[in-house]
């Protein structure tokens, strides 16, 4: 069995759920199917999802909404027409809207079942469309299908009693279509997962089912080692692992969304990246291990907006819970971190820029210049951060030195380097300037 999970970009209209249908009918083993909301169909489009945030907007600010909605219908009219389908998703569409604003719920809920409605809405006109070339296919709603989660909406988290309610998928004869992006608690309420978060509920609905093989298909023929808008058509990864994915995903790789391969990775199902307008390309397979043979690095990746918070204080080494203490004021003022570079007697902490602004960072400042009395205490903002990602780094020399090199011969100077423990990633902190000449030269030593 194997679970396909189709993006935004692969449902976006008609000509491309005619690909997505053609896909399914070739190869009988792709039996559960889950969808995103309609994507761009151009660069200047607007995608349904970010059409129904506006619709919820419009409700919550007591505007008229009508024509927030009927752009939300002009487009599944738009696939509707093209593929030859009844309009029940159009009436659907109209009456559940109604019914959620009319309804007592909470605003948030509301919200909620507002953003699910593009997902929802795609699922149940492609089973009808599948239905009509002939196939045995049905729609599933989240709920049915056994999509139990943590009541934690915008951010909803999978429940363990989810898994053993999703193998029964597996006794279903028709192809099944499900909806991505929501799920149910167990008082029966619609939440959502962070955004992007079609991709977890296909990692989700593949881990439950056991699958062979979970398929995201998308727009691209496979991961690239490094961004495309940086370097001019760069060398595809035929094969990642996890691990590597995941410190790819987050170091500013926007192929996963960064939680999406966490259900997968856990019950070890290989997971392949494919592309819905080449879908008999190799595509880029995830997979729990995998040989390293000749370059240790499968790709680097990059993003900017970060900051370091540096303290400094003579003897900090001998001084217990310095750094505890440290962390705890960042907890209290609601801060998370993302590394910590330390030496004998001076810590940095690396942050994202957007959670500290000028007041929070005051705070920050004296609360510690008052409870740990350090030698110095300041903050340095524009960095960028860059990684390099491979799991045969632990097992070859040099490389290391060999990353210090090509920043060094793009005339990069490093502010810090942070090695994690499992050496899967080594990062470097630079000003975010030279953030396209540092990727451009780390490319070049490792894959030219």
């Amino acid at each position: 069995m194997k679970v396909a999970k189709f993006g935004g970009s692969s449902v976006a209209n008609a000509e491309q759920l005619k690909k997505v249908a053609e896909i399914i009918q070739a190869d009988s083993e792709r039996r559960v199917i889950v969808v995103s909301a309609p994507g761009k169909r151009s660069a200047a489009d607007i995608k349904v999802t970010d059409l129904l945030i506006k619709l919820g907007q419009s409700f919550m600010e007591n505007k008229n909404y009508h024509d927030d909605l009927n752009q939300v219908l002009v487009r599944f009219k738009s696939i509707i027409d093209d593929l030859g389908l009844s309009d029940q998703v159009l009436k659907y569409l109209k009456a559940t809207v109604k019914s959620i604003f009319a309804g007592d719920g909470e605003l948030d809920f509301k919200l909620e079942s507002i953003k699910a409605l593009g997902e929802d809405s795609l699922a149940q006109l492609l089973s009808e469309y599948l239905s009509s070339l002939g196939l045995k296919a049905r729609y599933l709603n989240p709920r049915d299908a056994g999509l139990i989660l943590s009541d934690e909406p915008g951010g909803a988290q999978i429940l363990d009693e989810s898994l053993a309610e999703l193998y029964k998928l597996r006794d279903y004869k028709e192809i099944v279509v499900i909806p991505g992006f929501f799920g149910y608690t167990k008082e029966g309420k619609l939440v959502t997962f962070s955004r992007g978060g079609s991709d977890i509920t296909g990692s989700i609905v593949a881990a439950g089912v056991q699958a062979d093989l979970y398929e995201n298909f998308t727009d691209v023929d496979s991961v690239y080692c490094v961004n495309p808008t940086i370097v001019n058509q760069p060398k595809e990864i035929t094969a990642l692992t996890y691990k590597e994915m995941r410190e790819l995903s987050y170091a500013g790789f926007s192929v996963f969304h960064a939680e999406a391969l966490i259900p997968a990775v856990r019950a070890e199902i290989p997971v392949c990246i494919k592309n819905t307008n080449n879908p008999t390309g190799l595509g880029t397979i995830i997979v729990s291990k995998k040989e390293v043979n000749g370059n240790p690095i499968v790709g680097i990746a990059s993003d900017k907006g970060f900051m370091s918070l540096y303290v400094s204080k003579y003897l900090m080494n001998r001084e217990v819970g310095f750094g505890r203490r440290l962390l705890n004021i960042l907890e209290d003022e609601g801060i998370s971190y993302e590394h910590t570079p330390s030496g004998i007697d001076d810590l940095s902490v690396i942050l994202r820029t957007e959670q500290m602004d000028e007041v929070k960072e005051k705070i920050i400042i004296d609360r510690i210049q008052t409870e740990l009395k350090p030698d110095q205490v300041h903050t340095q903002r524009g960095l960028a951060l860059i990684m390099i990602v491979g799991e045969g780094m632990h097992s070859q020399i040099g490389t290391a030195a060999k990353a210090a090199k090509a920043l060094q011969d793009a005339n990069v100077n490093i502010e810090m380097i942070n090695q994690g423990s499992s050496e899967v990633s080594l990062m470097f902190g630079i000003k975010e300037e030279a953030e396209e000449e540092a990727v451009k030269s780390l490319y070049h030593a490792f894959f030219n």
